[in-house]
């Protein structure tokens, strides 16, 4: 079977969902859009999806070649808040893009380098950062395993709680912090290692473990049962491609790599 880098990490990403039952499901950015919304044709159609506006969908909007709305299934109105009640109530599961994670799961979307006043790079701001990763759970889509991204300390601008005492708001303990998986392009994550720290669940095909820790600034657990990351059905290509029939997936990664890493041989 032959299938993109971006379809394995796709597909490897719809599975955070699988248990969640009816709650809403937020992919931001079209790669993990894709992954929620495999996930709400496959293993768990019970999620809530909006059109990323305000109706709600019995059937996900395609991310490319879509026309507009007459022809799609609205069947409920999911004003502003109604989001938010959604968010409040922990019914919500977040698949985010940090620009950087550190060893506590803590994130950064805000400012890189300098000081907070006068950063080297301004980004997004935290955004609903800080609400969210208190309210229900999240799960982190990482385009580009790199140190740059894996920092070696904190995080330059801590945006999201992690599972970092220091931090912890009045009230909350580390039981209420709810960071499910890590989604990159090496391999998929959990931070159920001792302590909650940053654990290797399985390795991408073709992708080794030390390569993983050489791209990541802190030391990483590993699963006692480390496996290779489980490749995309004929059901699940078939739906991404409903999904996405003008290809915009191959244009998420840089030269739109393969799922299967070459070995050093055939490199």
């Amino acid at each position: 079977m032959t299938y993109s880098l971006a379809e394995l990490m796709v597909c490897a990403a719809s599975r955070v969902f699988d248990q969640d039952g009816e709650v809403l499901a937020t992919g931001i950015g079209l790669l993990p859009r894709l992954a929620a919304s495999l996930a709400m044709r496959t293993s768990n159609p019970d999620m809530m999806m909006t059109d990323s506006q305000s109706f709600m969908l019995s059937t996900p909007n395609p991310v490319s070649g879509f026309e507009g709305h007459a022809t799609q299934a609205n069947e409920n109105w999911m004003g502003f808040a109604r989001i938010f009640d959604n968010v409040w109530s922990g019914k919500r599961h977040a698949l985010v893009g940090p620009s950087q994670i550190d060893r506590f799961g803590q994130t950064n979307i805000s400012a890189l380098g300098g000081t907070y006043n006068a950063p080297k790079v301004q980004l997004l701001g935290v955004r609903g950062f800080p609400g969210n990763s208190i309210s229900h759970a999240n799960s982190f889509f990482v385009p580009k395993h790199s140190t740059r991204t894996f920092v070696a300390g904190e995080c330059d601008v801590v945006c999201s709680i992690g599972y970092n005492p220091a931090r912890l708001p009045k009230g909350y303990s580390m039981d209420d912090i709810d960071i499910r998986q890590v989604i990159t392009d090496l391999c998929v994550m959990d931070f159920k290692g001792p302590d909650h720290q940053l654990r290797v669940v399985s390795l991408h095909p073709g992708v080794t473990l030390e390569e993983v820790q050489a791209n990541t600034g802190f030391e990483l657990a590993v699963a006692e049962s480390l496996s290779v990351t489980e490749a995309p059905s004929d059901e699940q290509l078939a739906i991404i491609e409903q999904l996405d029939p003008k290809n915009a997936r191959a244009k998420q990664l840089k030269d739109n790599p393969p799922g299967v890493r070459p070995s050093p041989q055939e490199a």
